[in-house]
């Protein structure tokens, strides 16, 4: 951390952060830590989570670790009372968590796959959505960034499930903003392209995902580094984006512009 203590954009914020423990979501943790926020690190991986949390607090910030899985609702509520016990309240929260199954038409997904896209990527979302509105609303304030997908913006031949779930995480990410703005809480969505996670450098190397291909979709030329997507959360999540919400930002290098 290189910023004076109580400056930066979410300086004297708490932020609650799902999957953060590798990939967008860690970014998102060490740029929201960076920017002044206490930091909670929610991850499936609880060793994971704490190497995060660690990795913040030996730069002098200030964060925890927890284990969630997004798709119980149990888990989901003992975290976000958890973000609350510690801290007194939550002022941001980036709903990152997220899984990409094995690639299959329409008419070949396997339903335990097809179940498994849906509770993580959409049902994960909600009821993230559900426990962090419960605690913004009394409160009058709050932001709310949801990770969604260009697979979420358009049709995505062979991705048939997570591009469903995706373009549901728009449309419940618009309809909170639609019903909560009165209540002070934003609600967005950020459309990140493919991204260079430490998942996707593996697939590229094995041969999975040819780099030239996929960036050649790309009008920059290039896939997106993982912090340049927690950028994007960032903005959202702060008061410059104040009178912003019910919004899907591309983060795609012009992917979607096409």
């Amino acid at each position: 951390m290189t910023r004076p203590a109580g400056t930066g954009e979410l300086a004297g914020t708490v932020s609650l952060i799902t999957g953060a423990g590798a990939g967008i979501g860690r970014a998102a943790a060490l740029l929201f830590a960076e920017e002044g926020a206490s930091v909670v690190i929610a991850d499936r991986d609880a060793d994971a989570a704490e190497a995060v949390a660690n990795e913040i607090a030996a730069a002098g910030g200030t964060a925890i670790g927890l284990r969630v899985d997004v798709t119980d609702e149990a888990s989901v509520r003992e975290v976000v009372g958890a973000t609350v016990a510690r801290f007194g309240r939550l002022d941001s929260a980036f709903n990152n968590a997220g899984i990409a199954p094995p690639g299959s038409g329409v008419e070949q997904i396997d339903t335990a796959d097809w179940d498994l896209v849906q509770g993580v990527n959409l049902r994960g979302v909600w009821l993230c959505l559900k426990y962090e509105l419960e605690q913004m609303i009394p409160r009058g304030r709050g932001s709310i960034v949801n990770n969604a997908s260009v697979a979420g913006v358009v049709g995505a031949p062979g991705s048939a499930g997570y591009s469903a779930a995706k373009h549901g995480v728009i449309g419940l990410s618009r309809t909170a903003a639609a019903e909560h703005g009165r209540h002070g809480v934003r609600v967005n969505a950020i459309a990140p392209g493919l991204t260079g996670t430490e998942m996707v450098r593996r697939l590229m190397a094995d041969g999975v995902i040819d780099a030239a291909t996929a960036a050649s979709r790309m009008p920059l030329g290039r896939i997106a580094e993982p912090r340049e997507i927690a950028e994007a959360a960032l903005w959202l999540a702060s008061s410059r984006s104040s009178f912003v919400t019910g919004s899907v930002l591309a983060v795609d290098g012009g992917e979607t512009a096409l």
